[in-house]
């Protein structure tokens, strides 16, 4: 299978770069799958998980709370707003978030407050699934 050069950078750090072979996200009108050769693109990227499988055949998870994916003939990059690799998730963080969260939702007064709570909690939800997406990948190997 060929390769082709990946970088994911967020406002923080540089998560990866170097040789892929796949790179699987989420856009905002769906799922995207990645392959050397893909017809140049642009697309939003929704917040959850990204998998990158390198060319020795490791495979990388990394959570996304949105950005920018970029495809181009020499390689694809992404623009992350937030990321962390899925290992570095910190499940209680998670889980309080979604708590608070929740019950901003069961006090709310305003939409305002009832936006913030949803994309909380969205956001919260987002992140677990990532977590279990890297639990399940550890018990496959």
């Amino acid at each position: 299978m060929a390769n082709f050069k990946c970088r994911v950078v967020s406002a923080r750090e540089e998560l990866y770069a170097g040789d892929i072979h796949v790179l699987v996200a989420m856009g905002v009108d769906g799922e995207l799958g990645i392959l050397a050769g893909h017809t140049p693109l642009i697309t939003l990227l929704k917040p959850g998980t990204m998998h990158l499988k390198a060319a020795d055949g490791k495979e990388e998870i990394i959570y996304i709370q949105g950005g920018v994916l970029e495809v181009q003939p020499h390689g694809v990059t992404v623009l992350a707003d937030s990321a962390e690799r899925a290992h570095d998730l910190d499940e209680a963080r998670i889980l309080e978030a979604r708590r608070q969260a929740e019950q901003m939702l069961a006090n709310q007064n305003s939409n305002v407050q009832t936006n913030v709570a949803l994309l909380a909690l969205a956001e919260s939800l987002a992140q677990l699934r990532t977590i279990e997406k890297l639990r399940n990948r550890a018990n496959i190997n």
